[in-house]
């Protein structure tokens, strides 16, 4: 993990009240979600929908909890049903919409097309920035940090009661994070829970990568990620071949092709259908 200057509040924390610290706080794993955090006791978790910036309508949850004065939550948007969102709203688009043309690769000489669901996807984390940006409130700190050597932005930002918000915003797989940690003025920063934000695997294991992770590159498999350790263990990396996810489509699926007279023309017989990457 990064050291990042709210590291020192974890600190002085436990040197001031270790027995208060250790009696209400616990890590908290979630491997449905793929993340874990320090939270002050079991978060309230409610299913949502999020609107993305290309207005795709997004599974989400949002997990809350509170420590006297203090509010914690975690934002999960799940991401990887945009692709097949941005195909769909392709095919519907009217003749010549640039929502239509291309298949992001480049192939057909444009990286546009299929409703942006790329675009959508790699500018997931600077348009949840922009709402923060956006609030009655003033932000002191932005830039970009990483946890677990995973890329996000992180914000501190000074209420109109002048607490404080701190905030890390990431995104590993396809999925966006938000962390949100407000305490009152004059309060220490909310490091037990901004130190402890983590990925985990679909079994709970805690990942770390040996290599810096870029949802935009890696999550996209623009390029493979870089391998990781679970619990601190070897090296691995994910699969390869098999990847169904966005960025990829499965072994011997045929790829979109958007049809003539909708923005874009149907291969000639015989040619070979443009690729997505």
């Amino acid at each position: 993990m990064r050291v990042i200057p709210w590291i020192a509040a974890v600190l002085t924390l436990a040197l001031v009240t270790p027995a208060f610290a250790q009696e209400e706080w616990d890590n908290f794993k979630f491997p449905e979600d793929g993340f874990e955090v320090n939270f002050p006791g079991k978060p309230l978790v409610q299913t949502t929908t999020y609107t993305s910036q290309y207005r795709y309508q997004l599974p989400a949850k949002v997990f809350t909890a509170s420590h006297g004065r203090e509010r914690y939550s975690v934002t999960v948007v799940d991401y990887r049903p945009a692709e097949a969102q941005g195909v769909a709203r392709a095919r519907q688009c009217p003749p010549g919409a640039e929502t239509c043309v291309g298949t992001q690769d480049g192939r057909q000489g444009t990286i546009i097309g299929l409703g942006y669901w790329k675009m959508d996807v790699r500018g997931a984390m600077s348009f949840a920035a922009l709402k923060y940006m956006q609030r009655d409130a003033k932000v002191t700190d932005f830039n970009l940090q990483f946890q677990q050597v995973v890329e996000g932005y992180f914000m501190q930002l000074t209420n109109r009661d002048e607490s404080r918000s701190f905030v890390y915003i990431t995104m590993h797989e396809n999925r966006l994070y938000i962390f949100e940690g407000t305490t009152p003025k004059g309060a220490p920063e909310p490091g037990l829970f901004q130190g402890s934000v983590g990925i985990v695997d679909a079994k709970g294991g805690s990942i770390r990568y040996t290599d810096y992770y870029s949802n935009a590159v890696h999550g996209l498999r623009e390029s493979e990620p870089p391998p990781f350790r679970v619990d601190g263990g070897p090296p691995q990396t994910w699969p390869t071949g098999g990847y169904t996810g966005s960025g990829r489509p499965a072994p011997g699926a045929e790829p979109y092709v958007p049809p003539a007279g909708r923005g874009g023309a149907a291969a000639a017989p015989g040619a070979p259908a443009p690729g997505r990457n």
